[in-house]
């Protein structure tokens, strides 16, 4: 039996910090990013990752909170070093690409090693970043100085790259 709605509102999305590990809570902790991202109104968020084929971007819910996070003046930057397994695993995400294009910037780092690109997600008040990918080991933080550091290492790639992911393929 299902409760009735009172229509009193969900309590806020509170996020991690601290050093976080396990699969289900990396897969988690992304979920609810983009759950505080929608309810917070982050202006940008930054998603980085070698090819975010073990992220739950194609989930209804990330695209739903995507969705109610994407407004004018808002910014995704996505850096990868392909996104080859991108649009072969996360086709809900690929399709929101291509509606809110306009929001997004893409670009690809391919010759980037594992250790060059982080697995992160930046915002202007929260970061995530996967310390080692396979473990899923994580640390999660609200810090200013860590927020800034993961910008620097995101921006150093982004420099190294070219525009990718396009929205749509133009055929003659």
């Amino acid at each position: 039996m299902t409760e009735p709605d009172t229509g009193d509102p969900a309590p806020p999305v509170v996020l991690a910090t601290g050093r976080l590990e396990g699969r289900q809570v990396f897969l988690q902790t992304v979920r609810l990013a983009f759950q505080a991202a929608a309810e917070q109104g982050w202006s940008h968020i930054t998603l980085s990752d070698p090819d975010f084929a073990d992220w739950p971007l194609g989930e209804r819910a990330v695209v739903e909170s995507l969705n109610r996070w994407a407004r004018r003046g808002r910014t995704l930057k996505l850096l990868a070093r392909n996104y080859d397994q991108l649009r072969l695993l996360h086709p809900r995400f690929v399709q929101w690409r291509v509606t809110w294009s306009h929001l997004i910037e893409a670009h690809a780092c391919p010759g980037a090693s594992g250790s060059e690109l982080p697995s992160a997600i930046g915002s202007p008040v929260w970061t995530l970043e996967r310390l080692d990918p396979l473990r899923n080991t994580l640390v999660a933080s609200t810090d200013a100085e860590r927020r800034v550091a993961l910008r620097e290492r995101v921006n150093e790639c982004w420099l190294k790259s070219v525009p990718s992911f396009p929205a749509s393929h133009l055929g003659l």
